[in-house]
């Protein structure tokens, strides 16, 4: 009997009613769920500490203010999230969570360098997968951790791969009229032209969709996400992750057009959901995507 594939379930800085996001206790509490994959955000320190941490300011949920890049650790250290919880360093979470792997996204520049040490001192490139909007901090980050450990961690596309298979998708609705190949090898040509630039990729991970700005004020939705979409990704093999869905029948929605894996808020409900198709636990970390 086959066995259906393995949908990549992805926690969203952690798990907490309370929005405590980014903390041991978060991390701590989708593990407790039978999450194996979690998603977090790196800004690093003054002195180069790499914190689970999405803002580039201390302002929107600590109890102080300021810039993370400006400050120590030694500064840090009694600063809570939420008036209650602590802090996270990256290297901790690796610590203290073995179970847990991590979709790291590296927001600023200092982390390019201080990331990659972090994942080879701790012997953790298995456990990671590396992503940035910025394509440029994404490429240097993959190859700094490659040098370090002679390994490359998984990776997801950054602005310019999302966009290129997004534009991919468009035009597949027109050139599937003539014959379904001819995606596949504009797929080839496209990669090839920005291989100097993007670095590699197996999976997307982007929203349902984008709103472009017009000029008036006016916004325009255009659908990404779309079963469309997933099907051209999949036919020149890139898995598709969408965040950041927290409600039940959009979860069953995007499951049922094929999506590989969801990014959510809510672990409690995508475990349900995941549970009632026979999905959950997860039967390993070790997909691919």
């Amino acid at each position: 009997m086959s066995v259906a594939p393995q949908v990549t379930a992805l926690a969203h800085r952690g798990f907490s009613l309370d929005g405590h996001e980014n903390t041991l206790r978060a991390f701590r509490a989708a593990a407790d769920l039978s999450f194996v994959w979690a998603e977090t955000d790196v800004n690093t320190t003054s002195d180069g500490v790499v914190l689970a941490f999405h803002d580039p300011t201390l302002d929107r949920v600590t109890d102080t203010s300021g810039d993370v890049s400006d400050v120590p650790w030694s500064s840090l250290e009694d600063v809570r999230i939420g008036g209650t919880e602590p802090l996270a360093t990256l290297a901790q979470l690796l610590r203290e969570l073995p179970e847990l792997h991590f979709n790291i996204d590296v927001k600023d520049e200092s982390s390019v360098a201080a990331l990659p040490r972090v994942i080879a001192d701790e012997g953790a490139v298995d456990r990671v997968r590396v992503t940035s909007f910025s394509e440029s901090r994404r490429r240097r980050t993959l190859a700094s951790i490659a040098q370090l450990t002679g390994k490359r961690p998984l990776t997801s596309a950054g602005t310019v791969g999302c966009a290129g298979l997004t534009i991919l998708s468009k035009v597949a609705r027109v050139t599937d009229k003539i014959s379904p190949r001819i995606v596949s090898s504009i797929w080839s040509a496209l990669t090839k032209l920005w291989a100097p630039k993007v670095a590699e990729f197996n999976t997307v991970q982007l929203p349902v969709s984008y709103e472009l700005s017009l000029p008036g004020g006016f916004k325009l939705p255009v659908a990404v996400a779309n079963q469309k979409f997933v099907e051209v990704a999949h036919r020149v093999g890139i898995a598709v992750h969408v965040w950041t869905i927290n409600d039940a029948q959009e979860m069953r929605r995007l499951l049922a057009i094929g999506v590989d894996g969801l990014v959510t808020d809510r672990a409690d409900i995508l475990a349900r959901v995941l549970a009632d198709s026979g999905q959950w636990p997860p039967r390993s970390a070790s997909s691919r995507v």
